[in-house]
Parts: C-alpha cells; structure tokens; sequence
C-alpha cells in the first residue's frame, strides 16, 4: 500500500464518521484486524472524532462541567492517536524487519507514522475546508479565500504524499532506517505527573 491508497482510506473513514456526525458514533472498522488497512481506517477515525470534540469545547456557551468532560476526553483521545501511530510504526518496523541498511544509510528526524498522522489530520483540513468553500450561506469572499486556502492544502498533500512514498521506498532499499522513539507522555502517568503523584502523599 501507497499513500494514495491509506488516502483513500482516510476519506472513507471521514465519510462514514460524517453519516451521523456524532461524536459518540461508536466505530465500524471495514477492514481486517491486524491489518494496515485497519490500522489507518482506526487511526483517522480517532483524529475525525478528536477534531469534532476540539469544535464543541470552543463553544462559548458551553456548560463548564461539560467543557471539562470534553476536555478529558480530549486528552484521552491524544493518547489514543498517539498509541495508535507506534502501532502503526510497529507495523511498518516488522514490514522492513529483513532489510538490511547499506553502509551510511541516515534516518529521518520523524518516523514514518508520525508523516502519516500528518497526512490523515492534513486530509481532515481538506475535507473541512471543502465544506467551507461551498458552504452556500457563506459569503462569496469567504468561499473564495476557502478555496485559495484549499488549493494550498491539496499541494501539501501531494508534496507530503511524495515525501512519505520515497522515505518508505528508501527504508525498503536500505538506504535509510527506522529510529523509533516511544512518546513517553507525562501528564497521563501518575508517577510522572507531580499534580497526580503528589495528591498521592
């Protein structure tokens, strides 16, 4: 699989998550488990979700004690999109296990799941900024700086796109390798958090 095909996928799951356009629509995963196919199609609909949640707590009349809820849910769901790039890396990681790095091969500053969660956010940009510029009671200078912002999304996703093609082709030859790094977030660990660890003393 290309990028053009996870692409795909992530329009399929941005589609589907907008036949409700609910938040708690619980996921319907096409695709195999264990699978890539069903580790993209899971991961955009995690960032679909977290991108409507980020709507709704920006309401200026929203309930304090909802905003809160949104707001810890938020948080979680950052853990999840974060789990859910190093299970794709460890995916791609046993993809290339065999591939033997030529002499002076380099690595990237990024893996390729963190390029990745870049082109599904990037492909939420799209399709939003689609709906704004042919949104029909919108002014016709807002659908017209919708659709310059648009067309400068679309080049970022070819360019990206391209990017993530030729590392992945490079990783395949040799010529680079994955240097994987575990996010180790803090503020969820109660050990590492001193606002949680020190409410336990």
């Amino acid at each position: 699989m290309r990028t053009a095909d996870w692409i795909l996928i992530f329009q399929q799951s941005i589609t589907d998550y907008h036949k409700t356009d609910d938040v708690d629509t619980p996921v319907q995963n096409p695709y195999a488990k264990g699978t890539l196919a069903f580790l993209m199609y899971e991961k955009n609909w995690v960032d679909t979700v977290q991108w409507h949640l980020e709507d709704i707590i920006r309401d200026p009349q929203i309930d304090p004690v909802k905003a809160l809820e949104i707001k810890r849910r938020i948080d979680s769901s950052n853990q999840h999109r974060t789990d859910m790039v190093e299970y794709i890396d460890s995916w791609l990681l046993q993809q290339y296990s065999q591939v033997v790095p030529v002499k002076g091969a380099g690595f990237n500053t990024e893996s390729p799941a963190w390029a990745i969660d870049r082109l599904s956010i990037l492909e939420l940009k799209i399709y939003h900024m689609q709906q704004e510029a042919t949104r029909a009671d919108a002014s016709e200078g807002h659908r017209a700086a919708c659709s310059a912002k648009l067309n400068v999304l679309l080049a970022q996703r070819e360019d990206l796109s391209t990017a993530i093609d030729q590392l992945l082709d490079d990783i395949a030859a040799g010529k680079k390798y994955m240097k994987v790094y575990k996010q180790m977030k803090m503020y969820n660990d109660e050990s590492l958090n001193p606002v949680l660890y020190q409410q336990k003393k």
